[in-house]
């Protein structure tokens, strides 16, 4: 029956191969299919008629049935306009048309009973309808009709052409009728049971022409749940698929690295949360399978530790590790911080970037290849093909969202046997976030700071209180205390400053921070995302010695900067930032044992968004309640970036909304599948089907992820 659905949309009654083109350069509507899943965004209520001489000005819109009278034009040229009346037994009223005058004339019928829709308007003391909806009552009588009437996104450039909301209802209603008994089940008999005995033909019915509220609501349920579901089922037999063909080296002992490290250079005591994931990623890494494990951990909450701690299983082994960071900066902190742990110990730990001179590039492949190196740190330049290990073993990703799926996949084919792969992120990722991005990775969460680490006070200040900050901030530095100062812009001419924001930026801002705490007495750098990287290193090497008290930056040091003696981070214009930012940027001081805080400036004037996100910061310090909020405030998609997010398309179902239906969808799916591995009871046979169609032609990259 899919079939069907993907008859191209120019061989549906009333549209043609010049809207065929128009919908699918507007509205990406390129088949029956598309054009069914293309949802109404909100309904009218079409329950009542009203009569003439009930009309007024202020009503938002208004039904009427009634008799067309003849058509006249008035005015010529750009002021020709077309004019009728329609008249009930209440009285008569003015219709009006400025747009498409020849086709209305050809099409309407003076004489005839016609249903109208529309806003009534005032004009010269009579009230009239500009460019009301009608229809013939016989044929509107016959069709399929809705109390509820859908209305749809479209274009300007639709509507001019006659696609308007109205239009595309039109077409919907004309395809629903075509598909009558042609709509293959995608659900088994007894999940349309608890849908409340909706099929997935009478869910499209109801959503496009709504016969009463309880029906459209069922309707919408069923499609929303059938669309989340798939979503899981994907993921989870991914994962099944992958648990169960791709074997894992077996990393059966834990030897002399990881016991030497444990008694002898470990830092600090682990937390009860490290422990259980080390525990979790052990019991992996020696399954036989190979490991897909997401660790999600707070800001500073000790992951870096955890990937150590696993790659000194892999190295107990016999096997090399690598970790891949976005960029370059965060690259050589994880380098920095290795070899800081390392220390003393007989490990080769080598970082490989985009910057790496040749000659040492040379010698860092060669000794890779010769298996040389135990533990490579790098970016980007890992995925080259130049780049052979002689026995990969393990895989660590940070911020792997920040890489393509593509990408990941090419270093997993460093090895002939599946690396394990361990992604960590600092990024706290809502339930109903995790669920649909990493549905098919096991998942463990660090939800422990590490002893002696004070939760950060967080403050919001306005513009008016700089004086008082400023002292603070004096006051702060006396005590040997360093500070961030974070702006939005580097300079005067950046482009929001062009579209009229009123924004503070680093190089007046660094003048104005100059002037307050003056030479010799203090000392200032300055780092920004356009200075060449000797440039950023120097300045950022004068900061971590305690040389310079304040660091004036961008954004730049919103990861991969470390300096325990920092205990102020000042964010200007925090209103102008999202909440996931901020929090990251926050996360750069409390990393020593002192107090340490986070001020947020703002303008006097917030809006109700920027109020909620400074509102939550100084609230709260759990990143992952921090996530939520976002969540809701800015969609799912703004929050993880639609470039390399990997979010699945949604055309009805809503993360944030249906956060409930996720769940209990993502439920269904792990007892369908626990119950019946590979969907073959016949029972499961519409869902199999449709799972098959779903992921028809597209590439299965061993999901590393």
């Amino acid at each position: 029956m899919q079939e069907v659905l993907d008859t191209p949309i120019e061989f549906l009654k009333g549209v043609g191969p010049q809207r065929a083109e128009l919908l699918r350069s507007e509205l990406n509507i390129a088949t029956f299919g598309d054009l069914l899943q293309h949802f109404p965004f909100r309904y009218v209520d079409r329950s009542r008629f009203h009569s003439v001489k009930e009309l007024n000005e202020e009503m938002p819109q208004a039904q009427l049935r009634g008799t067309l009278g003849a058509l006249r034009t008035v005015g010529e040229k750009q002021g020709r306009r077309l004019v009728a009346t329609l008249t009930d037994a209440t009285g008569s009223v003015e219709l009006v048309w400025f747009k498409g005058v020849r086709w209305l004339q050809a099409s309407l019928k003076p004489g005839q009973e016609y249903i109208l829709f529309g806003k009534p308007n005032a004009f010269n003391g009579r009230i009239n309808f500009p460019h009301p909806e009608l229809e013939l009552a016989a044929s509107w009588e016959q069709g399929l009709n809705a109390t509820l009437q859908p209305v749809y996104n479209t274009t300007q450039k639709l509507t001019a052409k006659g696609l308007g909301s109205p239009a595309i209802w039109k077409l919907q209603k004309t395809l629903v009728a075509q598909l009558t008994g042609q709509l293959s089940e995608t659900l088994s008999p007894d999940l349309v049971d608890w849908l409340a005995g909706v099929s997935r033909e009478e869910a499209y019915r109801q959503v496009h022409a709504p016969q009463d509220q309880a029906r459209l609501d069922s309707a919408v349920r069923r499609l929303k749940f059938e669309e989340l579901f798939f979503i899981q089922l994907q993921l989870l037999e991914q994962k099944r698929l992958l648990q169960e063909q791709v074997r894992g080296n077996v990393f059966a002992q834990v030897g002399q690295y990881f016991n030497s490290f444990y008694k002898d250079h470990l830092p600090f005591e682990l937390t009860g949360a490290q422990k259980r994931v080390v525990k979790e990623i052990r019991k992996d890494m020696g399954s036989g399978r190979q490991m897909n494990r997401l660790v999600q951990g707070d800001v500073g909450s000790g992951k870096t530790l955890v990937g150590l701690l696993s790659m000194l299983i892999a190295l107990d082994n016999g096997f090399q590790s690598a970790l891949m960071a976005p960029t370059e900066i965060l690259a050589q902190q994880h380098f920095a911080t290795l070899s800081r742990f390392l220390e003393g110990m007989p490990i080769v730990v080598r970082s490989l970037t985009g910057s790496t001179k040749a000659a040492e590039r040379k010698s860092i492949l060669t000794a890779l290849r010769l298996g040389e190196v135990h533990l490579v740190v790098g970016t980007h330049a890992l995925l080259e093909d130049r780049v052979v290990f002689q026995r990969l073993g393990l895989v660590v990703i940070d911020e792997q969202h920040r890489f393509g799926v593509a990408q990941r996949a090419r270093l997993w084919k460093k090895s002939e046997v599946a690396p394990h792969v361990l992604v960590m992120t600092a990024t706290p990722i809502p339930r109903t976030l995790a669920m649909t991005l990493y549905g098919d990775l096991d998942t463990s969460v660090i939800d422990e700071l590490p002893p002696g680490r004070r939760p950060i006070r967080t403050v919001h200040r306005s513009d008016h209180a700089r004086n008082a900050v400023f002292g603070f901030l004096e006051e702060e530095i006396a005590k040997g205390r360093q500070v961030y100062v974070v702006y939005p812009l580097i300079e005067e001419g950046d482009p929001a400053k062009m579209q009229g924001l009123e924004l503070k930026d680093l190089t007046d801002g660094f003048e104005s921070l100059s002037r307050r705490f003056p030479l010799p007495k203090y000392a200032l750098s300055m780092v920004h995302g356009r200075m060449d990287q000797a440039t950023k290193d120097y300045e950022m090497a004068r900061f971590k010695k305690g040389e310079t008290n304040i660091l004036v930056a961008t954004t730049v040091i919103e990861v991969g900067v470390d300096v325990p003696n920092a205990s102020v981070m000042v964010i200007e214009n925090s209103e102008r930032f999202g909440l996931s930012q901020l929090h990251q940027l926050r996360g750069r001081v409390g990393r020593g044992a002192e107090q340490s805080f986070c001020i947020l400036m703002t303008g006097d004037k917030l809006g109700n968004d920027a109020r909620a996100r400074i509102e939550t910061m100084v609230r709260t310090n759990d990143g992952f309640e921090i996530a939520e909020v976002d969540l809701r405030l800015r969609g799912p998609g703004d929050l993880m970036g639609t470039q390399q997010s990997g979010l699945p398309e949604l055309h009805i179902a809503d993360l944030v909304a249906d956060a409930a239906l996720l769940q209990q969808a993502r439920q269904v799916a792990i007892r369908s599948l626990d119950q019946d591995p590979g969907l073959r009871d016949p029972r499961h046979a519409p869902i199999a089907r449709a799972l098959a169609e779903r992921t028809r032609g597209k590439p299965v990259w061993g999901r590393i992820s």
